[in-house]
């Protein structure tokens, strides 16, 4: 199913929320629901029953460590939560690298850039959150006996 086809199918009780709001929260929902038919093929062969539970995890975790995370009070304790969910998309990409031969190229390409897409989402939105812990602190350099630091003497 189409993103926009499957984005009209989610209840209001979701969709109304403000979470809703957080593009990568929608696409690991969107992949969530789309793994399900990957994960039951997989299910169906009892060499990849495992992998398939493996996956299915991983995908779930994606979604729900963003909806938890975006309930925190903190943007480092949200970037924590969305770690964990970078955490899973990555996990997913290689679970679904892994299953690559049972799933067939088309859709292992499209979970592969699915994956992806949450991935580059992710890796812009931790640093926001993270604020101050990513960016240096402005420190003020003397020399001892100077009295003068170097931030004043540059001006």
């Amino acid at each position: 199913m189409e993103y926009s086809e499957w984005e009209k199918t989610v209840p209001s009780g979701i969709r109304d929320d403000t979470l809703w709001k957080m593009r990568a929260y929608r696409l690991a929902l969107y992949l969530s629901d789309e793994s399900w038919p990957d994960v039951t093929r997989l299910c169906e062969d009892p060499r990849t029953r495992d992998d398939a539970d493996q996956l299915h995890r991983a995908v779930g975790s994606i979604g729900a460590n963003l909806a938890e995370g975006y309930s925190r009070p903190t943007g480092r304790d949200r970037a924590r939560f969305y770690e964990y969910s970078l955490g899973s998309a990555r996990e997913s990409r290689d679970w679904y690298y892994k299953v690559r031969h049972v799933l067939g190229a088309d859709v292992t390409t499209l979970r592969l850039s699915q994956c992806v897409e949450i991935i580059r989402l992710l890796l812009t939105m931790i640093p926001q959150q993270r604020g101050d812990v990513l960016r240096d602190a402005v420190a003020e350099y003397g020399f001892p006996g100077s009295g003068e630091d170097i931030a004043s003497s540059a001006s």
